[in-house]
């Protein structure tokens, strides 16, 4: 029997949600949440001896301290394997799970596998440290996840090799290991052109996939701000109070455009926060500290900027998809140049 030890965040830890994102790290000397499934999927090999919890956003303020508290942990444990999440589109847990997946790989030397959405930021900073299962966008697809990652963790604890990315379910490392195969390159490359011409393209497939990376030019410098007609837009969730528009928290479908005419300063009664991937109290309770209305009054009385448009657009960046965004994208900057803007303040979380 082997030994697991589980990292958890603070919700699938059972501890809270968004109220309980400050707690340090904690241990729990048993399966808690998702660390039950897991356990009991791989009851015949593998107990699992321990869950670490901590608050998402404790980790994302003190990674270096969080993390070497963590790391005490697991040495006391000292496990055979290394479970975290899965964090699926989470903004702040999946950069959390692969942070401490990868610290647990470099000193310990064991291995680490945690689950997340192709999209989670943190799969593009951590896949090349750790096995990241491909998971669904949402909790939803929990079932599958652990299915997923609970068949790679038996494999490695029973000693079968694993095999690449396309078959085992799990993202690309960057990492490329030599196979042997039956067939010669010749053979295999004058496969793929034939099922290229018989129309076959996902048959056909390759052997050397490439990234594609969007190319966006940069706009060129404001020739003169103090003329210039500038606008607000923000991907942090901000709407009037109550949320009349239904924006939702995460996974955003839509954008708003919000007036802010005949306003200087944006009051918490009138409007508020609905984002759902970090702590806004502190938004809600200045909505300012996400759009800088009040500030860009400020500068246009005092001609630092020409003129200042009288909306907004806004909408939700927590977990929204990147076909949603550059579709979002697309529209609000054809919206912008047709109101004669050049140029934006774009905030963020």
């Amino acid at each position: 029997m082997i030994k697991i030890v589980h990292y958890l965040n603070q919700f699938f830890g059972q501890i809270g949600g968004e109220d309980k994102a400050d707690i340090p790290p904690l241990v729990r000397h048993e399966p808690v949440g998702p660390a039950m499934a897991f356990a009991a999927q791989l009851k015949d090999i593998a107990t699992v001896s321990a869950t670490i919890i901590c608050g998402d956003n404790y980790i994302a303020g003190n990674q270096e301290q969080a993390i070497e508290t963590i790391m005490g942990f697991i040495r006391e444990e000292k496990p055979d394997l290394f479970l975290a999440g899965p964090a699926f589109n989470a903004g702040r847990y999946g950069p959390a799970c692969g942070a401490v997946c990868a610290a647990v790989a470099a000193e310990l030397h064991i291995p680490v596998i945690t689950g997340m959405y192709p999209e989670n930021p943190g799969a593009e900073l951590y896949r090349d440290k750790a096995l990241i299962i491909r998971t669904a966008n949402s909790v939803a697809g929990m079932r599958q996840a652990v299915t997923a990652m609970s068949a790679l963790a038996r494999k490695i604890a029973t000693g079968v090799p694993v095999g690449p990315a396309a078959v085992e379910g799990y993202l690309p490392t960057g990492h490329r290991r030599n196979i042997w195969s039956d067939r010669t390159g010749a053979v295999r490359a004058v496969d793929m052109l034939l099922a290229v011409l018989d129309g076959k393209d996902e048959e056909a497939g390759t052997e050397l996939p490439m990234p594609v990376f969007d190319e966006v030019v940069p706009a060129a410098p404001l020739a003169d701000p103090a003329r210039a007609r500038i606008a607000l837009v923000t991907e942090g969730g901000l709407v009037p109070r109550g949320n009349p528009d239904g924006l939702e928290s995460s996974r955003a479908s839509k954008y708003l455009r919000l007036s802010l005419e005949g306003l200087q300063t944006l009051a918490p009664e009138s409007f508020q926060t609905v984002h759902g991937g970090y702590n806004n109290a502190f938004v809600n309770a200045d909505p300012c500290r996400l759009l800088p209305l009040d500030v860009c009054r400020e500068l246009v009385a005092e001609g630092v900027i020409g003129e200042l448009a009288d909306y907004c657009f806004t909408t939700t960046g927590n977990g929204t998809s990147y076909n949603n965004s550059k579709e979002f994208g697309k529209a609000i900057a054809a919206a912008l140049k047709a109101d004669n803007v050049q140029g934006v303040i774009l905030t963020s979380t």
